[in-house]
């Protein structure tokens, strides 16, 4: 999931216009509502399966589960991943 730390109104404003102009909404107020509804429901979506995963790694015996040795382990992949976004694309820090 990406995760936008600032917006430009005027950039969301040309988007909604964007999307007039292609056809995909009848006006600019449209557009708005339509692109929250749909970032709504793709949000409700996620949760929806991250629940479920939740609840299904729940039910794994404890017997069966991995020890985590510790955060530095845990999260290197997370944080060899936003290293590389970052490298990629500073403007993303």
């Amino acid at each position: 999931m990406d995760v936008v730390w600032w917006i430009n109104p005027g950039q969301i404003h040309l988007y909604a216009k964007e999307l007039v102009e292609r056809g995909d909404y009848p006006n600019v107020s449209a557009a708005v509502s339509g692109e929250l509804a749909r970032a709504r429901a793709a949000r409700e979506r996620e949760q929806t399966l991250l629940a479920a995963e939740v609840r299904r790694r729940l039910q794994v015996p404890t017997d069966q589960w991995e020890p985590v040795t510790g955060a530095a382990e845990f999260t290197a992949d997370a944080r060899a991943f936003l290293t590389e976004r970052q490298t990629e694309d500073p403007s993303r820090a």
